[in-house]
């Protein structure tokens, strides 16, 4: 070989070389037999006959996140666990490089129905008796705490179940005093007092370290039947919120506003349809801290989320975001056959490709006892993972966290969802794709069909990402960035069954 040839094969393999991209491999098959299997490998040139082609040009809304409700009841469990064991399952969740990179919670504030007990944070009355009570102060704010130290970007919305009781009134029509936990209305002679309970409870977190990122003024307010509930249909929440919004803007308080927090079906209520625009016309136009109120958030425990599209379509300057849901005994939820594709397709793909900013389940972590729980409140519910309260060290892992691991894999906070084409289409795959701010592209992967697809994804030729899709299973690949630590191998890895 000639000095000359020589030097040209040693400039086209670097050249090879320069040109390659690091690509990560996430697999989740819903036989189980594959939980969240990572694989490393590098770019190559060539791609498969089923190729996904990532346009990054057209972009959509821009992700905060996907993440799990740290309720009383999830923090409970994960504080029995030992703090070793603790620390290494938070970090694998929440890690940004050693872990999945989950970046949003939900809390409620006061109790919900997976509290200890019903309670608000003034129980009586005058704003002088405000406190955190000991499911905060014990439980949740250290569990907080802890994934904050993990992943200090996590972002945190929190929702009332129930105002305290002494605001209460049976209804605006009947205002006499209402003294129980379930139901009641708002008293309006109340809406400031309230608005500054909002105040003093996002200075109680952001005095522990803690910043809340956003809020509903009421977690399904068309719902009466909760074992903490308060009834607020949108003409009650827009005129409280023509109060809190500026009493969050006259404290320096930047917490965004989303209204509605409740199902796609508004419940079958008939003049609480389109809640969010109705809302939305009843704000104070001139009222300060407006631009707070950002948009509206969602269920799915009745109705179809084809509502969005109606919703995006009315108020297309507002955001939309999905907060609950859950599994349990009435979904067969500790089924992963039944129950991962089903939900990725319905949590993730379905909203997100509706311009959801953000998804997040119900329960983190319960025991296998469903619980801890309390009556009035849900006695069915299974949570994303469940531990067994004989030892609390053995995990069971349900679709709920895979779901949102591979989707958090996929799309750090701050990605713009980007479009993307199938060669060779069909109705087994269906995908979602992402540019991340470190300049990596991400991409949820799903197949319902019953054979394995060998496939490809790229922006570009010259660095193409291979990968086998396995039969009825989820993969997210990432393609590009730099390279992470990848906590779930080793001693920390999700066992396989």
């Amino acid at each position: 070989m000639s000095h000359r040839t020589t030097l040209f094969v040693l400039f086209s393999l670097i050249s090879v070389s320069f040109l390659a991209e690091p690509v990560r491999i996430y697999t989740t098959t819903a036989d189980g037999k594959k939980k969240l299997e990572y694989t490393a490998a590098q770019s190559v040139r060539t791609k498969s006959s089923r190729h996904i082609t990532l346009k990054p040009a057209t972009t959509h809304q821009e992700m905060d996140g996907f993440g799990y409700a740290i309720t009383y009841s999830a923090s409970y469990n994960l504080m029995k666990m030992a703090p070793a064991d603790r620390k290494a399952f938070l970090t694998r969740t929440y890690s940004r490089t050693e872990g999945y990179g989950v970046s949003y919670a939900r809390i409620s504030i006061g109790c919900s129905d997976f509290s200890s007990t019903e309670y608000s944070l003034c129980d009586e009355p005058g704003l002088e008796h405000f406190r955190l009570y000991t499911d905060e102060t014990n439980y949740v704010i250290p569990i907080l705490k802890e994934i904050l130290a993990i992943n200090p970007d996590l972002k945190i919305m929190a929702a009332p179940w129930t105002c305290p009781k002494w605001m209460k009134i049976k209804s605006l029509s009947n205002p006499v005093g209402y003294d129980s936990w379930t139901s009641g209305s708002l008293n309006p002679a109340y809406y400031e007092a309230y608005a500054e309970y909002f105040v003093r409870f996002v200075q109680a977190f952001a005095a522990e370290g803690i910043p809340i990122y956003a809020i509903t003024p009421q977690n399904e307010p068309l719902n009466r039947g909760n074992s903490a509930s308060l009834y607020m249909p949108w003409a009650e929440e827009a005129a409280f919120v023509n109060k809190l919004a500026p009493a969050f803007a006259h404290a320096g308080i930047t917490t965004k506003i989303y209204c509605f927090d409740h199902n796609y079906n508004y419940d079958n209520i008939s003049d609480q349809q389109d809640y969010p625009i109705n809302f939305y016309k009843a704000l104070d136009p001139d009222m300060d801290g407006r631009e707070l109120v950002v948009g509206s958030a969602w269920h799915d425990y009745g109705g179809n989320v084809a509502e969005l599209d109606d919703i995006n379509q009315k108020a297309p300057d507002k955001e939309v975001i999905f907060t609950e849901t859950s599994i349990g005994t009435w979904n067969d939820g500790r089924n992963l056959a039944t129950r991962l594709l089903a939900d990725m397709k319905n949590l993730v793909y379905n909203t997100v490709t509706r311009q959801s900013k953000a998804v997040m389940v119900w329960n983190f972590m319960l025991d296998l006892n469903r619980g801890p729980n309390r009556d009035g409140g849900c006695q069915t519910c299974y949570g994303a993972v469940d531990i067994d309260q004989n030892d609390y060290h053995t995990l069971s892992y349900n679709s709920h966290y895979f779901v949102m691991a591979h989707a958090s894999l996929a799309a750090h906070p701050g990605a713009k969802r980007i479009d993307a084409s199938l060669t060779d289409d069909g109705s087994d795959i269906s995908y979602v794709a992402f540019q991340n701010p470190d300049g990596s592209y991400g991409a949820v992967i799903f197949n319902q069909g019953s054979n394995d697809q060998q496939m490809s994804l790229a922006v570009k030729s010259t660095a193409v990402a291979r990968f086998t899709l396995p039969a009825k299973s989820i993969v997210t690949v990432v393609l590009g960035g730099k390279k992470l630590k990848d906590a779930n191998l080793g001693s920390n890895a999700i066992p396989s069954t």
